[in-house]
């Protein structure tokens, strides 16, 4: 019979913690990196995973801890961290911080800095873009980056736009001050994960000459396939300094996007 891990998600604590239960090995690995890369598609800033109900049925089955930290590194760089009682170390594996209760966890994340992250859920409708500009201008105004204004007002057109045009799923916009960066990510339903070849692209296909926008203003870009939709993401550095004028601060039709991470 198939091994099978139950998740519980606990959204209430200083940082969200996922319970996990049952039997790890190299058949319910994988629904556990679906479980956990879903609560850090959420942007939290830091996320505590409980193993002390969990038996690892096959040592090296704990790497998919690992792996979630290493694919969530550059977005959202969520602290990720374990509880597990007793012996450890079948979790040294996974090489991330080991605690034994998630209140001793929490205290040595700190304390959570709300006022860092702002988000939006928005339908893929026309004026979807603008919406998110606004978004956007009361982050830089509130965390003090006007010189980041203009570019992320054209990255996350971008996004958005994309979303609109092709995905037409619901969406999320998620923004977080970064030390003196900012993130810009838009969470949405559909599997097609962006592709860039970073060569010439006809105008109309997807992954057009938008994501060359994004390229050219991010310090960093990239996309996160999650079961149930992706995550593409940038970051944003406070040299970056573009106007948010011209075509394409409008709510446009979009030129596509497609990616991978850079830098």
């Amino acid at each position: 019979m198939p091994s099978e891990v139950r998740h519980l998600v606990d959204g209430g604590q200083t940082y969200p913690v996922v319970r996990l239960s049952g039997v790890l090995d190299a058949d319910s690995a994988p629904a556990v990196g679906e479980a956990l890369l879903d609560v850090l598609a959420g942007q939290p800033e830091a996320l505590v995973v409980d193993v002390r109900d969990l038996t690892v049925g096959q040592p090296e089955a704990v790497t998919v801890l690992r792996d979630v930290a290493r694919m969530t590194a550059d977005w959202p760089g969520a602290h990720v961290v374990i509880c597990a009682a007793g012996d450890t170390r079948d979790w040294h594996g996974s090489g991330l911080p080991i605690w034994p209760d998630p209140q001793e966890a929490f205290t040595a994340l700190g304390r959570p800095a709300p006022e860092n992250f702002l988000s939006i859920d928005l339908e893929p409708v026309v004026g979807a873009a603008r919406r998110s500009r606004e978004l956007v201008t009361e982050a830089c105004a509130r965390w003090e980056l006007p010189d980041l204004a203009g570019a992320a007002c054209i990255v996350v057109t971008e996004m958005v736009n994309n979303v609109v045009a092709h995905a037409r799923t619901d969406m999320t916009v998620l923004l977080a001050l970064q030390g003196d960066a900012m993130s810009v990510a838009v969470r949405d339903r559909s599997p097609v994960v962006p592709r860039f070849t970073g060569g010439p692209v006809p105008v109309t296909s997807y992954g057009g000459r938008g994501l060359l926008l994004i390229d050219s203003m991010a310090s960093r870009w990239g996309s996160l396939a999650l079961a149930g939709g992706k995550v593409v993401w940038a970051s944003l550095d406070e040299d970056e300094s573009l106007e948010c004028e011209g075509p394409q601060g409008g709510d446009v039709q979009t030129t596509g996007m497609a990616g991978h991470t850079r830098g």
